[in-house]
C-alpha cells in the first residue's frame, strides 16, 4: 500500500466545491482519504491574479503507482475544467500537485518527487504541517515542521 501527499488549489469560480470535487474525485479514482488539512488562502505564487488561492494537502492511501496517480490527477484536472498552459503560471479552477509519494525520490520527464518546491512555498508547508509535521522530507532529511520554520517566504497564508 502507498501513500500520496497532494496539494490542492483553486482560485476560479466556487473554490471551496472545487476543492471538494477534488476530494472526492480522489477518493473514487485515486483511493481512500486518509487525512486533510484545512483550507488556507493566500495570494497567487508566481502571478498576479484578482482572486485569491485556496489550499490544501489531503493524504491518499493508494495502490498506484506515481506514474498512474498523475495521469488519474490530469483526468479530475480536466473533468474540473483545467486548462493547462505550458510554462506558464495562470489562475485555474483546480490544481492537484504530488508533493510526496511514500518516502520515493522521482525524477522522471513530467514528474518530480517530492515536488520541487515545497520548501520555499509557504502555503504548501502551512497545510502539511498541519497533518504531517513530523514526515521527513527524503532528499533535505527534515521534518516538514523544520522546514516551515526555515522557509524563507514571507507571504500571508491563512486558514480559513
Amino acid at each position: 500500500m502507498n501513500f500520496v501527499y497532494l496539494l490542492l488549489g483553486s482560485n476560479l469560480n466556487n473554490r471551496i466545491q472545487l476543492l471538494e470535487k477534488a476530494r472526492n474525485a480522489i477518493a473514487e479514482k485515486i483511493g481512500r482519504l486518509e487525512k486533510h488539512s484545512g483550507i488556507y488562502e493566500s495570494l497567487p505564487w508566481g502571478f498576479e491574479a484578482e482572486t485569491k488561492f485556496l489550499n490544501q494537502v489531503v493524504v491518499v492511501r493508494t495502490h498506484l503507482t506515481s506514474i498512474e496517480i498523475l495521469e488519474k490527477i490530469k483526468d479530475i484536472e480536466g473533468e474540473l475544467g483545467r486548462e493547462r498552459i505550458p510554462g506558464i503560471y495562470t489562475s485555474r479552477t483546480i490544481d492537484i500537485d504530488i508533493l510526496f509519494f511514500n518516502n520515493d525520490v522521482v525524477d522522471i520527464p513530467d514528474l518530480t518527487i517530492p515536488h520541487k518546491h515545497i520548501h520555499t512555498r509557504k502555503f504548501t508547508l502551512l497545510p502539511l504541517a498541519e497533518i504531517a509535521s513530523g514526515f521527513i522530507h527524503p532528499v533535505f532529511n527534515k521534518s516538514i515542521l523544520d522546514l516551515l520554520n526555515e522557509c524563507k517566504d514571507k507571504s500571508e497564508v491563512k486558514l480559513i
